[in-house]
């Protein structure tokens, strides 16, 4: 195997893939990238066999085509340490590989490319285009739900649904439940679902651009393709709750206000709130919003807000980091929360756009 190319040209996809390489493998191939010559087109692929990135770059030249997989942060630091404009000759041969590079030359050590792990391709049942700043949105507009290192592994991730003409996104963790949906033109027999592993989000968030993207779904198999990057992530197997039941439904006490001084006011009286539980009183009346948190300490934070409400009284206890991330990730002037009772969850939703809305369970304080 014998390529060419320019630092720059190699290294912008290199950095994509080394994002999943882990430093600390049980495999030793898993810290490697997998190099892949087909005619000019060079293919660099790596993963911790949960999630796989592919990054694709052209070469300058035609070399000699061939596979090999050498140290993936080896090859990005060696790479980063070669001056601006440099030009790389790679050739493999006899389980070596050797890089040139003006009076610079590396000699790395290859494990053979037919041991590197990938991905199944799984059934191709529904393929669309979509800008890649539509899903970039999705993800960032409800990430912030998905579970950490919930026992119940599928709400370690986040739920993507398809109908026809709207992909849908859903992320909770049994305590709040983030939901978001786009249009997008694709027509399909019957809604699909696929459920992403939260590494595997993480990754394609960092990938997407305002750059077009193809999206392939089958019943077991996604696969995001973009100009320079592929992205086939493993999908997390289990029935996802069906976050319908969740959505209150019936609110009669709908509050509107300004959403950048309820998020100042939440993290102002969130300072003096119990540092383990995160609970703050909320009393509703006419026309104003109250806050009020205390602590063990004895210490106790008040605030009140005026807001567009004409409803009966009403005194409610959240966690307030799950009301600051929701306000935080809201991009309008206005909120609208709605509320039933005491007992019942909230629904927060942009006043202007109803293409996302969050519910956040209550606590009792």
């Amino acid at each position: 195997m014998k390529f060419s190319l320019s630092r720059e040209a190699i290294l912008k996809p290199l950095q994509l893939v080394v994002g999943v390489v882990e430093r600390r493998q049980t495999l030793p191939i898993l810290s490697n990238v997998l190099l892949c010559l087909d005619g000019q087109r060079l293919s660099m692929t790596g993963t911790d066999l949960e999630v796989e990135i592919v990054g694709v770059t052209d070469t300058s030249e035609p070399g000699e085509d061939g596979d090999v997989t050498v140290s993936a942060r080896k090859l990005v630091d060696i790479c980063r340490s070669l001056p601006d404009g440099a030009k790389l000759d790679f050739s493999s041969s006899d389980g070596k590989a050797m890089i040139k590079s003006g009076r610079s030359k590396f000699t790395l050590a290859t494990l053979p490319a037919n041991e590197f792990p990938s991905v199944d391709e799984g059934d191709k049942a529904v393929d669309f285009m979509v800008s890649g700043s539509i899903i970039k949105g999705l993800i960032e507009s409800t990430s912030f739900a998905m579970a950490q290192q919930d026992v119940r592994y599928y709400l370690n991730g986040m739920l993507w649904e398809l109908k026809d003409n709207n992909l849908r996104a859903v992320a909770t963790d049994g305590h709040r439940m983030a939901l978001s949906d786009s249009t997008c033109d694709v027509s399909v027999a019957e809604t699909m679902t696929s459920i992403l592993p939260r590494k595997g989000i993480i990754e394609l968030s960092r990938l997407l651009d305002e750059a077009d993207v193809r999206v392939a779904m089958g019943s077991n198999h996604i696969r995001v393709t973009g100009a320079d990057s592929c992205f086939p992530p493993k999908l997390a197997d289990g029935a996802y709750p069906d976050y319908d039941r969740v959505l209150p439904k019936g609110g009669d006490k709908v509050v509107v206000g300004e959403r950048s001084e309820l998020k100042q006011a939440f993290g102002r009286a969130a300072i003096l709130s119990n540092e383990k539980y995160r609970g703050v009183r909320i009393m509703l009346s006419e026309g104003a919003i109250r806050m009020v948190a205390n602590n063990p300490e004895q210490e106790e934070a008040e605030e009140e807000v005026s807001v567009d409400y004409s409803g009966d009284d009403l005194e409610i206890g959240f966690n307030v980091s799950y009301l600051l991330d929701v306000l935080n990730v809201i991009n309008g002037d206005q909120v609208r929360i709605t509320l039933s009772n005491s007992n019942s969850s909230a629904l927060v939703e942009d006043a202007e756009d109803g293409s996302a809305v969050y519910v956040v369970m209550p606590m009792r304080l």
